[in-house]
């Protein structure tokens, strides 16, 4: 029955057919891929210069928000292919179905596109910038710091609403577990630079 349906089709259905199909193959696993983590190098996305990024995490998900590349090329071929194959007897005119087909095209490339960008903005919501966010905020010892930056012990401070547990030294004397602190400096991502809050109160 598939294959008398096939024959049935004029050369020009047969190529419209193949490439919406194809370009719905490789969307579905391009969406499996994205939200099980292993997207961006997977999906094939490439500049024009033929550039690949082979990142295979979520980090690089904004990459989906660059008009050249093979994704967003394969949503315009899905948006284009369905909607000339399903609106193929409602629109006569052929010139006014291509033109109807690109338009969807092109709203389902930039209904994508929109969707990576605030994929990436929640990404980097969730991702806290110890850089800027740190210093100055308070919390107390979880492991004792030994004095004078001879070692490093551990804090839990608030970031953001958030705790979270950092290496820790300081330029005074030992802070004992339990005591609070303060960030006066970020050393660098996993390690700061912290007081004891009454150390300074006269």
């Amino acid at each position: 029955m598939i294959a008398t349906w096939w024959a049935a089709l004029s050369p020009a259905m047969k190529i419209l057919w193949a490439v919406t199909l194809s370009a719905s193959l490789i969307f579905i696993i391009q969406t499996v891929m994205t939200f099980l983590g292993a997207d961006s190098g997977g999906d094939f996305d490439t500049d024009f210069d033929t550039s690949v990024d082979m990142d295979p995490t979520l980090s690089n998900i904004e990459g989906g928000s660059n008009l050249y590349t093979f994704r967003n090329f394969v949503n315009f071929c899905l948006g284009f292919g369905w909607s000339a194959i399903l609106l193929r007897n409602s629109i006569s005119s052929t010139a006014v179905l291509i033109i109807v087909s690109v338009l969807v095209g092109a709203g389902l490339v930039t209904l994508v596109m929109y969707m990576f960008k605030w994929l990436s903005s929640m990404q980097q919501n969730g991702n806290i910038n110890v850089f800027k966010s740190a210093v100055g905020s308070q919390g107390k010892v979880y492991l004792t710091i030994p004095e004078a930056r001879t070692g490093e012990g551990k804090v839990q401070i608030s970031i953001q609403g958030a705790v979270r547990e950092y290496n820790a030294q300081t330029d005074g004397d030992a802070i004992k577990t339990g005591t609070p602190i303060k960030v006066t400096e970020v050393i660098n991502e996993s390690t700061l630079l912290v007081e004891e809050i009454n150390s300074y109160i006269v």
